[in-house]
């Protein structure tokens, strides 16, 4: 089976050791991902501006893997405090939505102290063309 490592760029990913995500034959693993803007590495002060950009982040690293948000199969929610996940619920309908994919939420605190969500997602590659499609995303 081929194997593959996506990298996001961050310097996370060289001081820990992992992979934003791991391509393993139609298999993506993408890594706890947080709302951390990569190209800066700033993270919002809000939960929803947070997972705006976590799944931006995990999307991106969808695409380098040749796969979509389409593809996702499994999602994993962490917050610190249970109460921020509902407000976040908007966002990961407008990027997940359609796809429904099965999901499990859990409260754990995270490696920093800014980080209000993490979110990691499983995809299976589709074989068909329409792979690439674009998700709505208007409110």
């Amino acid at each position: 089976m081929d194997r593959k490592l996506v990298s996001s760029g961050s310097s996370f990913e060289a001081q820990i050791g992992y992979s934003r995500a791991v391509v393993a034959g139609d298999w993506v693993f993408v890594s706890g991902t947080t709302g951390f803007d990569y190209a800066s590495m700033t993270i919002e002060d809000d939960v929803t501006r947070q997972a705006e950009q976590c799944l931006r982040n995990i999307e991106a690293a969808l695409q380098q893997a040749g796969a979509s948000l389409r593809d996702v199969v499994r999602v994993t929610y962490v917050l610190p405090r249970v109460e921020d996940f509902e407000p976040c619920w908007p966002v990961l309908r407008r990027y997940l939505g359609e796809v429904r994919p099965a999901a499990m939420m859990i409260s754990a605190g995270l490696a920093d102290p800014r980080m209000k969500i993490e979110i990691e997602v499983t995809a299976l590659k589709r074989r068909s063309n329409d792979a690439e499609a674009v998700v709505d995303r208007t409110p």
